[in-house]
């Protein structure tokens, strides 16, 4: 059986490297470029075989036989492309850095023109955007949410070439959508009650992020009293230290402000609220029934409320949310687990694609 050879650019939590695992698509050798330290810990704890080499725009410093490289992955930065970001759009500070990959690819189809490769975007980049990254790189996307594989809404673009084909204009990446597995968010909640570990407070106050707190407790029973009993429970305090109210009790009612013309929503069992923006003015879908909405790598801003308990989501839960087993993330704090899986990619996709490098191997095979 044949052992691929992989560079991963913007590595992460080595997603690229599991999937081909769980799929039995064996590795000979597999480079990770990388900068983030616990991001490196956890590539190293799960696959210590992993071939660091560094940033990427020193890519032309790195050791590596360029020629036998089968495979070329890469989940170049979105926070200028994502609707959550400024939209400074593909040649932005960050985002930019996809023609770094643009530049590697090229360099190795040079040498080897049948790489294989696999780049991913956020769904909600602007077409323009989308367009020139598909110009650069000979072919246009699939855009797979990740809601049919795991009880999260992640909506993302896949360039690639393992399966391609050919329309009257253009060649598009031809992988078929996976099967809805029917996953709820319902589904991934632990059991008990969770409290907010004391260092993903204290990375979330270092960078002067949003902390939902009320009187200093992370966790809250919303059984309430009498009707008509109106009681603020959870205070959002940001930046600046002003004081927020964004979910309160009302008429029996766990409520969430949104910009709606009723000025809220209703919180019901299982449902997931999203607090990501609580000073946004504009914010709408804060509850989200039956799915949880997009992790984000900056910080977990996601809540469950199940048993009369608001809740932040737990690691194992944010584990789940991606696709991965509960204890992937063991060796990292809750904030660092949130990073990394908030920034990186949904296993069971992945996997989902690269089912198909075997299949058309075995095709070309046949066609001989």
């Amino acid at each position: 059986m044949k052992k691929y050879n992989v560079v991963s650019l913007f590595n992460g939590m080595n997603t690229g490297r599991q999937a081909l695992e769980n799929i039995g698509v064996k590795v000979n050798k597999y480079y990770s470029s990388e900068i983030k330290p616990y991001a490196i810990e956890l590539t190293q704890h799960h696959f210590p075989d992993t071939i660091q080499v560094g940033d990427v725009t020193k890519w032309k410093e790195w050791d590596i036989d360029w020629k036998n490289i089968d495979l070329i992955l890469s989940g170049s930065p979105c926070q200028d492309l994502s609707v959550a970001g400024k939209r400074a759009g593909i040649n932005g500070s960050k985002s930019s850095l996809f023609f770094v990959f643009v530049d590697i690819l090229n360099h190795i189809k040079s040498l080897n023109p049948n790489v294989l490769f696999l780049q991913e975007n956020v769904g909600s980049a602007s077409k323009l955007d989308v367009g020139i990254m598909s110009r650069a790189l000979g072919v246009y996307p699939v855009r797979i949410n990740s809601s049919l594989v795991t009880a999260q809404l992640r909506d993302r673009y896949y360039w690639s070439n393992i399966r391609t084909k050919e329309t009257m204009f253009d060649l598009v990446t031809d992988i078929p959508q996976p099967k809805d597995r029917v996953i709820m968010f319902k589904d991934i909640i632990t059991s008990g009650t969770t409290i907010i570990p004391q260092d993903y407070l204290k990375e979330h106050r270092k960078g002067n992020l949003s902390t939902i707190e009320r009187n200093k407790h992370t966790c809250l029973n919303t059984e309430s009293g009498q009707k008509g009993h109106s009681q603020e429970y959870w205070i959002n305090r940001d930046s600046k230290t002003n004081m927020i109210t964004l979910i309160y009790e009302y008429n029996n009612e766990l409520r969430c402000k949104t910009n709606t013309e009723k000025g809220y929503e209703v919180i019901t069992e299982n449902d997931c609220i999203d607090l990501s923006f609580p000073t946004s003015t504009t914010r709408r879908g804060r509850v989200t029934k039956g799915k949880s909405p997009c992790l984000m790598e900056s910080s977990n801003n996601l809540y469950s409320y199940k048993d009369g308990i608001v809740r932040t989501v737990n690691k194992i839960e944010m584990c789940r949310l991606q696709g991965f087993p509960d204890n992937y993330c063991d060796i990292l704090t809750t904030a660092k687990a949130g990073s990394l899986l908030g920034d990186g990619w949904t296993l069971p996709i992945i996997e989902h694609i690269f089912s198909y490098i075997n299949q058309e191997a075995n095709n070309e095979k046949t066609n001989f």
